[in-house]
């Protein structure tokens, strides 16, 4: 990664950071890399919107409640 970081610090329990350690080294990666990787698949990134597969829904009024469908996602609501 060439783009500029920032350093910041996290205090992890024992056994979590052994974990950590243990899935870097497995992986062949440093703890920096590794959790990057785990920050970026939990906030970070676009977001797919589930709405994408509406098409295999198996429901024939998709084209009819897009907006609806959309508008859940977006909100979160059900």
């Amino acid at each position: 990664m060439l783009a500029y970081m920032v350093r910041t610090t996290i205090k992890l329990p024992e056994e979590l950071d052994a974990r950590l350690r243990h899935e870097a080294a497995r992986r062949h990666m440093t703890i920096s890399e590794l959790t990057r990787e785990a920050i970026e698949a939990h906030v970070g990134g676009r977001r797919r919107l589930a709405a994408a597969a509406a098409g295999r829904s198996g429901h024939s009024d998709v084209s009819e409640q897009i907006e609806e469908i959309l508008r859940n996602e977006v909100t979160g609501s059900r």
